[in-house]
């Protein structure tokens, strides 16, 4: 026969069982929907609490001079963030789908050409030549080319069409982080603690130290990686609205998305400017030269002011960071792309470097 307190050993731990299974059932069931319910927000919440952290130097110093008032503080700060966002940001987006518009139109009507060149074109010293016959020759021959591939252009047309309008929906996207940014500065000292405290329950030793290198990591990336993009394509924005280059808000924008990515702006600059030497006066053409060079070396001054302390990300990295988060969260996923993996190359490098310093201080020890 079976004993009877092994049965009722047995029946109690069932009945624990049973109750554990419940119980982590229901958590797991509520986490998922939690999950569900905060995932279209997901993006945003983690960008404007990105922004609070890389902002919140300026806001200490902002409280300071208002004479302590916080919340007049970000108040400013969230009105002078979404008028940063929406101004430059709605001109580059108008003047981007009036351009795409415009070339989808084009396309599909047959009537997109290239205007022929200049004859001052073929003076420019060693390229002019050759310059002004691979431009002639285009001009020449692109109404077969967009005939033979008009299904291929109305397809690109359409697809950059949707991109645009992303795009809109992106600034929309990065108006709310602002704002989002300045409430989460009003409770920065919580949030602080909280961070703290779960990276103390992850790794009791490092946990102090892998929140402040997270914080010093967000500042650098966010003001040394997308900061200077911004700049840069606000600047060269503002001199292709000058020389009424057409197309210039979608021209700025190809200059922010490739400094991001950690591709020179002279690259896209450089052609534009030869470019208006064709057309223009040589005094204001020579000017914009200046001016375009300095917008296109400026990252160079700017990152060693900007960058501050912290980690020097390789450019592969920010790369795949931020096509990867375009692709994932579009416009938003631009920025954010880079810093999260920059945040765990920090954290995984960090780590690495640790273990390698513990086994050698253990070794030197023995």
């Amino acid at each position: 026969m079976n004993n009877p307190v092994e049965m009722g050993e047995s029946q109690i731990f069932q009945r624990n069982m049973m109750t554990s299974f419940i119980q982590i059932a229901a958590l797991v069931i509520l986490v998922s929907y939690s999950v569900m319910t905060v995932g279209p927000f997901t993006g945003l919440v983690i960008w404007g609490v990105i922004l609070a952290v890389a902002i919140y130097p300026l806001h200490l110093k902002l409280t300071s001079l208002l004479g302590g008032r916080a919340k007049l503080s970000a108040t400013l700060i969230v009105v002078a963030g979404l008028a940063l966002v929406i101004w430059p940001g709605g001109i580059m987006a108008k003047s981007a789908l009036m351009s795409i518009t415009g070339l989808a139109s084009d396309i599909k009507a047959g009537t997109l050409v290239v205007p022929l060149p200049a004859e001052k074109v073929a003076s420019w010293p060693l390229v002019g030549e050759r310059i002004y016959s691979v431009w002639s020759a285009a001009a020449a021959d692109l109404g077969n080319a967009v005939a033979e591939f008009r299904p291929q252009l109305r397809d690109m047309s359409e697809w950059l069409l949707q991109k645009i309008g992303s795009t809109v929906v992106g600034l929309l996207q990065m108006a709310l982080s602002v704002i989002i940014a300045g409430v989460v500065m009003l409770y920065a000292d919580r949030g602080y603690q909280l961070s703290s405290s779960i990276a103390k329950r992850l790794t009791p030793v490092r946990g102090q130290h892998l929140t402040d290198m997270s914080i010093a990591t967000i500042r650098s990336v966010t003001n040394g990686v997308l900061g200077v993009a911004v700049i840069q394509a606000v600047l060269a924005g503002i001199g292709f609205f000058a020389m009424q280059i057409p197309h210039a808000g979608l021209l700025a924008a190809i200059v922010l998305v490739t400094s991001v990515i950690q591709v020179p702006a002279l690259l896209i600059i450089a052609p534009i400017v030869f470019w208006v030497f064709s057309f223009a006066a040589p005094v204001p053409a020579t000017i914009f030269a200046v001016y375009s060079l300095l917008v296109a070396l400026s990252d160079n001054i700017l990152k060693p002011i900007l960058l501050g302390r912290g980690v020097d990300l390789p450019a592969l990295l920010v790369l795949v960071g931020a096509l990867g988060g375009m692709m994932q969260y579009g416009i938003v996923g631009l920025f954010l792309g880079a810093i999260i993996l920059g945040l765990g190359y920090t954290i995984i490098t960090d780590w690495i470097e640790q273990g390698d310093h513990d086994a050698a201080a253990a070794n030197g020890d023995g």
